[in-house]
């Protein structure tokens, strides 16, 4: 994998655990918590098939 591929998967995983965090405290909806993915999945370039995401 490449190095500016990988920080960004990473950078997405932890965005993406603190959603999680927020969703199980009930700070926002499921819904709210698949339009963060689709957001956050966008601004670190992963596309709607790739492996590393939370919702595709």
């Amino acid at each position: 994998m490449k190095d500016e591929y990988y920080k960004n998967v990473c950078a997405y995983k932890r965005a993406m655990a603190m959603a999680k965090s927020m969703l199980k405290q009930r700070l926002i909806s499921a819904e709210e918590y698949c339009k963060i993915d689709k957001i956050i999945a966008g601004k670190y370039g992963l596309d709607s098939c790739s492996i590393y995401r939370e919702n595709a």
